[in-house]
């Protein structure tokens, strides 16, 4: 069964919210107790105070032999519910609600008649009355008065009913008390968890504002002395990429004037010197496609880094315009083009998007057989590139490493009139993400790889 971990600020909120209940269920129930309790206790004093005076009058009513026994019962019990028995020892006479004298505890009773006042909570035909058995002055003559505690059970009701919102209520608040603290106080975790994705995302300038906490203080100041030198690192990382690519742009020339004056002179070699010259040039050829790929790489990371928006001009592209046009200009087009009509517009920098299409045709064409399949799709309000191979696949363990600069998947450390310079696909990945969009890979129906690229479209 699988775990569900509450989030940070929810189980401070959650710790909040059941303090509060605690707290207030325990005032709520001493309370309902301490409440209870008194107005019982003042009951019960009530009614054997009034049982008294009661049968002070039955006794005397008794010594003198008055036939009006009958009468003052019932004008006792005239102006409340209460009920009223006395036993004779010709049976009971009663007065009041009708009760029956055998749902009377026995031991009550006994009580009474041995001499002994006594007072007990019993339930009477399904109503709640307290019980009050005071010995006549004749024994064993039983002189018992029952007070209904129908509006007492109503009165601790209502005040069960209110205690229990109050600590619902309580619980709420504490809920909410602590879901607003929670956010408070994590809020300095969130700012640094955005500056880290910001930076990871390639925003070099992602910093923490200053806090006037100390502790907190120190915390801003340690990340920005991090991320300040990871910027001046990658600032020297690329402009020392631009500045080699550049000093091999002079010798680099000079080779493929070179090997170009080779090549045509290729026939007049012996088959040795022949597959030796290939070589040489596949090693230009590859040689100066990666030096092109480094110039790019590393004025694509000093233009991120001054402007924090990899230094992307927009403008409105109609991406299944723009994959014709990339597709119209290659010798090999795939079998299936599939644009789906009105083609999505996308707001980007055109020459970055053409070199997305072509490096992932290009990457099919050296690695997997070629392209078998170019569809331009809509995709919950999103642009959808794809792009099918007729390769054996990305292992699932290769899928995020051959975005990577020098990564080559299964290909790396071969050579040959193909191989690639490892960063065509790193230069998808950074331009996709300069576009704020995502790339990734999927197994192809019936096989083989499918490159998926999902660009934010004008319209979204």
């Amino acid at each position: 069964m699988r775990i569900v971990r509450l989030t940070l600020r929810r189980r401070v909120a959650a710790a909040f919210g059941l303090a509060s209940l605690v707290v207030t269920g325990v005032l709520a129930a001493a309370t309902w107790n301490l409440a209870g309790d008194y107005m019982l206790d003042q009951r019960e004093m009530s009614a054997v105070r009034q049982a008294e005076v009661n049968v002070r009058l039955v006794d005397q009513a008794l010594r003198t032999g008055a036939d009006g026994l009958d009468d003052l019962l019932s004008g006792l019990t005239s102006d409340s519910e209460s009920t009223v028995l006395v036993s004779r020892p010709e049976g009971w006479i009663t007065s009041g609600r009708r009760v029956d004298p055998a749902a009377l505890p026995p031991p009550l009773v006994s009580l009474a008649s041995s001499g002994v006042a006594d007072t007990e909570r019993i339930v009477v035909d399904r109503v709640p009355v307290l019980a009050v058995a005071l010995p006549a002055s004749v024994r064993p003559d039983v002189y018992i008065e029952l007070f209904p505690l129908v509006e007492l059970e109503r009165t601790m009701g209502f005040l069960g009913l209110v205690l229990a919102s109050g600590v619902a209520a309580s619980g709420l608040l504490g809920f909410a008390l602590g879901a607003w603290t929670g956010r408070r106080a994590l809020r300095p975790l969130t700012e640094l968890t955005t500056a880290a994705s910001r930076m990871a995302g390639g925003d070099m300038r992602a910093r923490l504002p200053d806090y006037a906490d100390r502790d907190l203080a120190a915390l801003a100041s340690a990340f920005n002395d991090t991320a300040e030198a990871l910027e001046a690192r990658v600032r020297q990382d690329a402009r020392f990429a631009g500045d080699v690519s550049h000093e091999l742009r002079s010798p680099l020339t000079t080779m493929a004037n070179a090997a170009a004056v080779l090549r045509r002179r290729r026939g007049e070699l012996a088959g040795t010197a022949r597959q030796a010259l290939d070589l040489l040039l596949s090693e230009v050829d590859r040689f100066e496609r990666m030096v092109v790929d480094l110039l790019e790489i590393s004025r694509h990371d000093l233009a991120s880094d001054e402007t924090g928006a990899g230094g992307t001009t927009t403008e409105l592209v109609d991406l299944g315009e723009l994959v014709r046009m990339v597709l119209d200009v290659r010798r090999c087009t795939p079998a299936v083009i599939e644009i789906e009509q009105p083609a999505p517009l996308v707001q980007g920098d055109r020459r970055r998007l053409d070199r997305i299409v072509a490096n992932l045709l290009d990457n099919a064409d050296r690695y997997a057989g070629g392209a078998v399949r170019v569809a331009v799709l809509h995709c919950d309000g999103r642009a959808r590139l794809e792009v099918d191979d007729a390769g054996p696949g990305v292992a699932p363990h290769l899928r995020e490493r051959v975005f990577e600069r020098f990564a080559r998947g299964d290909q790396a450390g071969q050579r040959g009139q193909d191989g690639g310079s490892g960063l065509g696909l790193a230069l998808v990945a950074q331009h996709v993400r300069a576009h704020h969009g995502t790339v990734r890979i999927e197994d192809r129906p019936g096989g083989g790889a499918r490159f998926v690229v999902e660009l934010p479209t004008a319209e979204g």
